[in-house]
């Protein structure tokens, strides 16, 4: 009798779950508005939060400063901080942006003069070198012939679809525009009033686990600040080193590679080797010892990094197996492309973070169990 009621309850709530499905595929246009609410949302609160997280250690320095009887508070120390962010995104701009823009216009004008001195340096190579017979049978000239093909195709079918999507072109302009606006006060309100977060989610917690949960919610704080702020840390040091390192290699383009390089960087493990493809391609165009020097340069600043940086300013915030991670990001990739690669990594830590502190409380439940039952 009793299996008959389990059964008659599971189909029961079976049945319930998927009318409810049936019903919200049905009225699907009552949530397209929540839908794209959220999805509207969704880009500058993540901009937001990593900006937050990466600022939120220099406030809090700051704020411990002291001249005397003066102090600096919350509000002035985010204003300072504020300041000095829009001052180097100021010099960035008037230092950095014309330089990037006349090294990509002329690596655009000049792309078809570097395929063919990366087809002269490749036959030269294999000219030379008896050991590499078997690429000889390699017919380069039709590979390129069909990659200079399709790049024209590409890029007349990208040019139609600009043409043709103009709508999206300026919703997206828009989008962008909003974002710009939208962030900095955003992140001004969540530096200067984000300690006020925590006490208000502890409000809905019953008081037995008050500790408990704000301990994980500090942990979870803090482990999401030392990964983004040590992420950004360690990607505007290997920008400024790699394009340094390539600089004095002789790599062409060294500031525009150097600055992708930083950019994957964020990208863990296989960041780096993705980095390192644009200054290789552009370096065999030059000689391949010019290669040869970017892969050291690559290699030196790398060892650097993962031995001087990364255990500094992130340590075991984000202790995770590299073959987890590899798994993760391509996971993560599958699922939501360059987005889900980059924030894969930080919500898995933060999944740590709630396991870790769900099994110690359930740990101590266990043993406050154990403990009245051999007192009875």
């Amino acid at each position: 009798m009793p299996n008959k009621k389990n059964l008659m309850f599971w189909s029961l709530e079976i049945l319930i779950v998927a009318t409810l499905i049936w019903v919200c595929m049905k009225i699907n246009f009552v949530f397209q508005p929540v839908a794209a609410f959220f999805s509207t949302l969704f880009i500058p609160v993540i901009i937001s939060g990593f900006l937050y997280y990466m600022l939120l250690p220099l406030v809090k320095l700051l704020m411990k400063v002291k001249i005397g009887k003066f102090k600096i508070n919350r509000t002035g120390a985010v204003a300072i901080v504020f300041i000095a962010v829009f001052a180097i995104i100021a010099m960035s701009i008037a230092f950095l942006l014309p330089k990037i823009i006349v090294q990509v216009e002329n690596l655009i004008t000049k792309s078809p003069t570097y395929v063919s001195q990366l087809e002269k340096n490749f036959q030269h190579f294999l000219k030379y070198d008896s050991r590499s017979s078997w690429l000889k049978d390699i017919d380069l000239q039709s590979y390129l012939n069909r990659f200079e093909g399709s790049g024209s195709e590409m890029i007349a079918k990208f040019m139609k679809s600009l043409t043709n999507s103009l709508g999206s072109i300026i919703s997206a302009i828009t989008n962008i525009t909003v974002t710009v606006l939208t962030v900095p006060f955003m992140l001004f309100y969540m530096l200067k009033d984000g300690y006020k977060l925590m006490p208000s989610i502890l409000k809905f917690v019953p008081r037995k686990r008050t500790a408990q949960v704000e301990a994980m919610l500090q942990d979870m704080s803090n482990t999401l600040s030392k990964y983004i702020s040590g992420q950004a840390i360690e990607c505007i040091f290997v920008g400024i080193c790699t394009a340094i390192g390539y600089g004095l290699a002789g790599v062409p383009y060294a500031l525009l590679t150097g600055i992708f390089a930083g950019a994957t960087n964020i990208i863990p493990y296989i960041g780096p080797y993705i980095g390192l493809v644009p200054a290789l391609i552009l370096s065999l165009t030059d000689s391949f010892n010019t290669a040869v020097m970017a892969i050291i340069v690559c290699i030196i600043v790398q060892q650097i990094d993962g031995n001087l940086i990364y255990p500094n300013v992130i340590g075991k915030s984000v202790d995770i197996h590299p073959l987890t991670i590899i798994l993760l990001l391509l996971v993560a990739g599958k699922i939501a492309g360059l987005l889900g690669i980059i924030l894969c990594i930080p919500f898995y830590a933060i999944i740590k973070v709630i396991v870790k502190h769900v099994r110690e409380v359930i740990i101590l439940e266990n043993e406050s169990s154990d403990e009245a039952k051999i007192e009875k």
